[in-house]
Protein backbone atom coordinates (compact mmCIF):
# COMPACT_ATOMS: atom_id res chain seq x y z
CA UNK A 1 0.00 0.00 0.00
CA UNK A 2 1.46 3.17 -1.34
CA UNK A 3 1.31 6.18 1.73
CA UNK A 4 0.85 9.47 0.29
CA UNK A 5 2.46 12.38 2.21
CA UNK A 6 0.59 15.75 3.26
CA UNK A 7 2.28 18.82 2.76
CA UNK A 8 1.51 21.75 4.70
CA UNK A 9 0.34 24.82 2.26
CA UNK A 10 3.46 27.71 2.06
CA UNK A 11 0.57 29.80 3.27
CA UNK A 12 -0.11 28.33 6.32
CA UNK A 13 2.30 28.16 9.73
CA UNK A 14 2.83 26.18 12.38
CA UNK A 15 2.02 27.46 16.26
CA UNK A 16 5.67 28.25 16.64
CA UNK A 17 6.19 30.09 13.60
CA UNK A 18 3.21 31.96 14.45
CA UNK A 19 4.64 32.59 17.62
CA UNK A 20 7.26 33.87 16.14
CA UNK A 21 5.88 36.35 13.70
CA UNK A 22 3.97 37.69 16.60
CA UNK A 23 6.98 38.26 18.72
CA UNK A 24 8.72 40.05 15.76
CA UNK A 25 5.87 42.43 15.14
CA UNK A 26 5.19 43.36 19.01
CA UNK A 27 9.16 43.96 18.61
CA UNK A 28 9.01 46.01 15.92
CA UNK A 29 5.99 48.53 17.51
CA UNK A 30 7.77 48.39 20.44
CA UNK A 31 10.94 49.86 18.82
CA UNK A 32 8.68 52.72 16.68
CA UNK A 33 7.24 53.15 20.22
CA UNK A 34 9.99 53.72 21.90
CA UNK A 35 11.34 55.42 18.89
CA UNK A 36 8.68 58.04 19.68
CA UNK A 37 8.92 58.30 22.76
CA UNK A 38 12.55 59.73 22.41
CA UNK A 39 11.97 62.13 19.63
CA UNK A 40 8.76 63.86 22.31
CA UNK A 41 11.55 63.54 25.08
CA UNK A 42 13.87 65.71 23.10
CA UNK A 43 10.92 68.03 21.78
CA UNK A 44 10.14 68.32 25.52
CA UNK A 45 13.27 69.49 26.52
CA UNK A 46 13.49 72.48 25.13
CA UNK A 47 10.21 74.53 24.07
CA UNK A 48 10.87 77.00 21.39
CA UNK A 49 9.56 81.11 22.52
CA UNK A 50 8.63 83.60 19.56
CA UNK A 51 8.33 86.98 20.77
CA UNK A 52 6.99 89.39 18.19
CA UNK A 53 6.54 93.06 19.76
CA UNK A 54 5.84 96.30 18.23
CA UNK A 55 5.67 98.95 21.21
CA UNK A 56 5.60 102.84 20.16
CA UNK A 57 5.28 105.59 22.60
CA UNK A 58 5.08 109.34 22.51
CA UNK A 59 7.10 111.20 25.12
CA UNK A 60 5.02 114.51 24.70
CA UNK A 61 6.40 116.37 28.26
CA UNK A 62 7.76 113.87 30.68
CA UNK A 63 11.02 113.65 31.86
CA UNK A 64 13.29 111.31 33.72
CA UNK A 65 13.58 113.51 36.81
CA UNK A 66 9.19 114.36 36.69
CA UNK A 67 9.14 110.37 37.30
CA UNK A 68 12.17 110.32 40.31
CA UNK A 69 10.99 113.55 41.99
CA UNK A 70 7.08 113.51 41.53
CA UNK A 71 6.09 109.61 41.16
CA UNK A 72 2.86 107.53 39.91
CA UNK A 73 -0.04 106.05 41.08
CA UNK A 74 -2.69 103.99 38.92
CA UNK A 75 -5.55 104.50 38.52
CA UNK A 76 -8.46 101.91 37.55
CA UNK A 77 -7.70 100.54 33.70
CA UNK A 78 -10.09 100.03 31.05
CA UNK A 79 -10.33 97.31 29.42
CA UNK A 80 -12.88 95.50 25.89
CA UNK A 81 -15.89 93.84 26.84
CA UNK A 82 -15.05 90.14 28.37
CA UNK A 83 -12.34 91.07 30.05
CA UNK A 84 -13.35 93.43 32.81
CA UNK A 85 -12.51 90.87 35.46
CA UNK A 86 -8.97 91.39 34.59
CA UNK A 87 -8.78 94.90 35.47
CA UNK A 88 -7.18 94.15 38.45
CA UNK A 89 -4.39 91.79 37.40
CA UNK A 90 -3.74 93.73 34.83
CA UNK A 91 -2.93 96.83 37.08
CA UNK A 92 -1.44 94.67 39.34
CA UNK A 93 1.19 93.13 36.78
CA UNK A 94 1.99 96.10 35.61
CA UNK A 95 2.52 97.99 38.63
CA UNK A 96 4.74 95.19 40.04
CA UNK A 97 6.96 95.05 37.07
CA UNK A 98 7.23 99.13 37.56
CA UNK A 99 8.40 99.16 40.41
CA UNK A 100 10.74 96.09 40.21
CA UNK A 101 12.12 97.66 37.01
CA UNK A 102 12.18 101.26 37.78
CA UNK A 103 13.30 101.63 41.67
CA UNK A 104 14.03 105.08 41.13
CA UNK A 105 10.37 105.93 40.52
CA UNK A 106 7.84 106.00 43.58
CA UNK A 107 5.07 103.63 42.61
CA UNK A 108 1.89 103.60 44.32
CA UNK A 109 -0.66 100.75 43.08
CA UNK A 110 -4.14 100.63 42.70
CA UNK A 111 -5.26 99.36 45.66
CA UNK A 112 -3.54 101.79 47.40
CA UNK A 113 -5.01 104.79 45.18
CA UNK A 114 -8.03 103.82 45.52
CA UNK A 115 -7.49 103.41 49.66
CA UNK A 116 -6.84 106.75 49.18
CA UNK A 117 -9.41 108.50 46.95
CA UNK A 118 -12.09 106.49 49.16
CA UNK A 119 -10.86 108.10 52.27
CA UNK A 120 -10.32 111.15 50.96
CA UNK A 121 -14.36 110.77 50.27
CA UNK A 122 -14.16 111.05 46.03
CA UNK A 123 -15.73 107.95 45.06
CA UNK A 124 -18.54 109.55 43.86
CA UNK A 125 -16.10 111.98 42.04
CA UNK A 126 -14.10 109.08 41.12
CA UNK A 127 -16.75 107.45 39.64
CA UNK A 128 -18.33 110.39 37.07
CA UNK A 129 -14.42 111.29 36.16
CA UNK A 130 -14.50 107.55 34.30
CA UNK A 131 -18.23 108.07 32.71
CA UNK A 132 -16.68 111.48 31.30
CA UNK A 133 -13.90 109.62 30.47
CA UNK A 134 -15.46 106.82 28.11
CA UNK A 135 -17.61 109.38 26.39
CA UNK A 136 -14.80 111.94 25.94
CA UNK A 137 -11.48 110.24 26.66
CA UNK A 138 -10.73 113.06 28.94
CA UNK A 139 -10.27 113.52 32.45
CA UNK A 140 -11.93 116.26 34.06
CA UNK A 141 -9.19 118.25 35.44
CA UNK A 142 -10.49 119.46 38.72
CA UNK A 143 -11.13 115.97 39.89
CA UNK A 144 -7.94 114.51 37.89
CA UNK A 145 -6.11 117.05 40.49
CA UNK A 146 -8.29 115.69 43.50
CA UNK A 147 -7.41 112.72 43.14
CA UNK A 148 -3.89 113.13 42.65
CA UNK A 149 -3.79 115.19 45.53
CA UNK A 150 -5.41 112.40 47.92
CA UNK A 151 -2.99 109.89 46.23
CA UNK A 152 0.19 111.85 46.98
CA UNK A 153 1.44 111.69 43.21
CA UNK A 154 1.13 113.92 40.61
CA UNK A 155 1.45 111.53 37.82
CA UNK A 156 -1.96 108.90 37.33
CA UNK A 157 -1.64 105.78 34.95
CA UNK A 158 -3.98 104.62 33.20
CA UNK A 159 -4.11 101.39 31.20
CA UNK A 160 -6.50 100.65 28.08
CA UNK A 161 -6.11 96.36 27.50
CA UNK A 162 -7.33 96.95 24.09
CA UNK A 163 -7.05 93.02 22.90
CA UNK A 164 -6.05 89.72 24.06
CA UNK A 165 -6.87 86.12 23.23
CA UNK A 166 -5.18 83.03 23.45
CA UNK A 167 -5.37 79.58 21.92
CA UNK A 168 -3.32 75.94 21.53
CA UNK A 169 -2.99 74.07 18.62
CA UNK A 170 -1.63 70.50 18.75
CA UNK A 171 1.09 69.03 16.36
CA UNK A 172 2.02 66.39 17.25
CA UNK A 173 0.14 63.35 18.67
CA UNK A 174 0.68 59.92 20.05
CA UNK A 175 -1.54 57.54 20.97
CA UNK A 176 -4.43 59.89 21.12
CA UNK A 177 -2.51 62.53 23.26
CA UNK A 178 -1.11 65.61 22.10
CA UNK A 179 2.79 65.17 22.85
CA UNK A 180 3.56 68.54 20.99
CA UNK A 181 2.12 71.70 20.73
CA UNK A 182 1.65 75.03 19.55
CA UNK A 183 0.58 78.05 22.20
CA UNK A 184 -0.24 81.26 20.92
CA UNK A 185 -1.25 84.73 22.97
CA UNK A 186 -1.76 87.91 21.74
CA UNK A 187 -2.50 91.37 23.69
CA UNK A 188 -2.30 95.19 22.37
CA UNK A 189 -2.17 97.39 25.46
CA UNK A 190 -2.07 101.07 25.85
CA UNK A 191 -1.06 103.38 28.50
CA UNK A 192 -1.64 106.99 29.27
CA UNK A 193 0.48 109.12 31.70
CA UNK A 194 -1.65 112.04 33.11
CA UNK A 195 -0.42 114.88 35.03
CA UNK A 196 -2.88 115.80 37.48
CA UNK A 197 -1.40 119.24 38.16
CA UNK A 198 -3.04 120.86 34.44
CA UNK A 199 -4.80 117.68 33.22
CA UNK A 200 -2.58 116.65 30.49
CA UNK A 201 -1.22 113.93 28.73
CA UNK A 202 3.04 114.07 29.17
CA UNK A 203 3.15 110.45 28.27
CA UNK A 204 1.90 107.50 26.19
CA UNK A 205 2.39 104.01 24.74
CA UNK A 206 1.14 100.93 23.04
CA UNK A 207 2.15 97.72 22.37
CA UNK A 208 1.45 94.90 20.20
CA UNK A 209 2.72 91.34 21.50
CA UNK A 210 2.72 88.17 19.96
CA UNK A 211 4.12 85.36 22.01
CA UNK A 212 4.19 81.51 20.33
CA UNK A 213 5.11 78.95 22.30
CA UNK A 214 5.88 75.34 20.94
CA UNK A 215 6.38 72.76 24.02
CA UNK A 216 5.49 69.21 25.15
CA UNK A 217 3.22 70.60 27.95
CA UNK A 218 -0.16 70.55 27.58
CA UNK A 219 -1.12 74.68 28.81
CA UNK A 220 -1.43 77.97 27.18
CA UNK A 221 0.34 80.86 28.01
CA UNK A 222 -1.04 83.35 30.85
CA UNK A 223 -2.59 86.29 30.71
CA UNK A 224 -0.49 87.27 33.74
CA UNK A 225 2.70 86.31 31.49
CA UNK A 226 1.77 88.22 28.76
CA UNK A 227 1.23 91.36 30.73
CA UNK A 228 4.28 91.25 32.69
CA UNK A 229 6.23 90.59 29.12
CA UNK A 230 4.03 93.65 27.78
CA UNK A 231 4.98 95.82 30.69
CA UNK A 232 8.63 94.92 30.28
CA UNK A 233 8.74 96.42 26.43
CA UNK A 234 6.33 99.73 27.45
CA UNK A 235 8.66 100.56 31.06
CA UNK A 236 11.30 100.53 28.76
CA UNK A 237 10.31 103.41 26.89
CA UNK A 238 9.82 105.50 29.94
CA UNK A 239 12.37 108.30 29.92
CA UNK A 240 15.16 107.12 31.61
CA UNK A 241 18.40 109.36 33.57
CA UNK A 242 21.61 109.21 32.16
CA UNK A 243 23.27 107.75 34.22
CA UNK A 244 26.77 109.61 33.98
CA UNK A 245 24.72 112.67 35.01
CA UNK A 246 23.24 111.22 37.88
CA UNK A 247 26.76 110.27 39.15
CA UNK A 248 29.58 112.55 41.31
CA UNK A 249 32.49 113.50 39.78
CA UNK A 250 35.38 111.78 39.89
CA UNK A 251 38.51 113.91 41.48
CA UNK A 252 41.96 113.76 40.64
CA UNK A 253 43.13 111.82 42.72
CA UNK A 254 40.43 109.24 42.87
CA UNK A 255 41.59 105.55 41.99
CA UNK A 256 40.09 104.26 38.20
CA UNK A 257 37.83 102.31 38.27
CA UNK A 258 37.65 98.77 36.46
CA UNK A 259 34.43 97.69 34.51
CA UNK A 260 33.98 94.22 34.82
CA UNK A 261 34.84 91.82 32.39
CA UNK A 262 32.11 89.25 33.18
Amino acid sequence: MNTQEKTIPAHCSTPDHLALALTDQSSTRLRLLLLMLCIAALLSACGINQNYSSAQHNAISLTADDLRTQGVAFISPSTITGQEEDKQVLAFVFANTLARERPDISVKPLPETLGAINRAGLASEYNRMFQDYRETGIFNRSSLSRVGAAAQARYLVQLNLANFRQDSRGRFSMLGFHVYQTSHANIRLFIQIWDSADGSIVWEGVEELNLAQETSKEKTITFTSVVEASAHNLIALLPKANLASTLPAAKASDTPIELSKH
